[in-house]
């Protein structure tokens, strides 16, 4: 099934449930208010919202034209936001972007930050920032939403505890990182509020593309109406999220409502790093990388950071050609205060 949240006025919106071709919704407040009351008691209410999903898509129930931009982020604030950085190489280039070398561990242990949570942006609404100095990059990645995990949960338990999948723009501040991380504290400022798909998806949504711990499909990255990335969420992703939730649960539990990311989609081409689009490769699912593989190239990067009036979308599509999870389509816009 695929759930979204409509903005009603209130924080935490109303839960919809969304046909499979995205044109419709049928109200499911009655079952759960809000997608975290529904995580709050999956047990329970998910047999419901599927019964309520398969009654949709065969007209058997009450249902409005689906638009997307009244679509909150599916969780439009949640208790725990954690992103790791599955895709090692993208580890690798953006490391020597601002000359820090990796340790080898980076390839057999994890690496995950603890990000923001308390206001997440709606896939539709405008990125704002007050300073395009700030170095605006986008990163294109697929979350998921996990259950009840204890502390000390094995990747096992934590596959079984994957709810839903959604896509997520990590907005990163790129000439704010440097500085922060050499506090040895790491980000906080760089790491502005992100914005998540208009709908999540349980995983049986995804058919064989989901094996259970990666999702096998390209990411389609666009900017400004061309594209920039088409990487596979499926390839080169060095920790599938089972062992990226059982590491963010090694000392603690992880609540109901959980978000853990993949990091930055990468790809590489044979032994070496992408290439863009227009010479044959899959591209790039952030700027940073981009700019990376040009200073390796050239001596210096001539891909800017995101401007004002930039626009980004970022989509995946099944085997088929349809949008599973809709599009974050954002512009970028000067932030002039409250």
């Amino acid at each position: 099934m695929k759930l979204a949240t409509l903005r009603n006025g209130k924080r935490d919106g109303r839960l919809v449930v969304v046909s499979r071709d995205l044109t419709r919704f049928t109200d499911a407040s009655f079952l759960a208010p809000t997608l975290q009351a529904a995580l709050d008691d999956w047990r329970r209410v998910s047999p419901h919202l599927a019964t309520l999903a398969e009654s949709l898509e065969h007209g058997a129930v009450p249902a409005d034209r689906f638009h997307e931009h009244d679509a909150l982020s599916p969780l439009p604030r949640a208790y725990q936001w954690a992103d790791g950085s599955a895709y090692v190489n993208h580890v690798e280039l953006v490391r020597k972007a601002r000359g820090a070398e990796m340790p080898a561990s980076f390839w057999t242990d994890p690496l995950i930050y603890q990000g923001g949570s308390d206001a997440f942006v709606a896939a539709r609404d405008p990125i704002l920032m007050a300073d395009e100095a700030w170095g605006i990059d986008l990163e294109g990645e697929v979350t998921v939403i996990v259950d009840d995990l204890p502390m000390g949960a094995t990747p096992d338990q934590a596959r079984e505890a994957i709810r839903l999948v959604m896509l997520v723009n990590d907005v990163t501040l790129r000439a704010l990182t440097g500085p922060e991380l050499a506090k040895g504290f790491g980000f906080f400022q760089s790491k502005p509020s992100s914005a998540f798909s208009p709908v999540a998806v349980t995983p049986d949504e995804l058919g064989d593309a989901w094996d259970g711990g990666k999702l096998h499909l390209p990411l389609s990255v666009d900017l400004n109406g061309k594209p920039f990335g088409r990487a596979n969420a499926g390839i080169d992703m060095t920790f599938d999220f089972p062992t990226l939730i059982a590491h963010a649960a090694r000392t603690r539990p992880l609540s109901a409502g959980a978000i853990i990311g993949s990091g930055t989609i990468s790809n590489k081409d044979g032994d070496g790093p992408g290439k863009p689009i227009a010479e044959g490769g899959v591209g790039y699912s952030c700027i940073a990388e981009r700019r990376m593989i040009e200073t390796i190239r050239s001596g210096e990067p001539t891909t800017p950071f995101l401007r004002f009036g930039d626009t980004v979308r970022i989509e995946m599509k099944d085997k088929a050609g349809r949008s599973i999870f809709g599009a974050i389509e954002q512009t970028v816009k000067k932030y002039e205060g409250s």
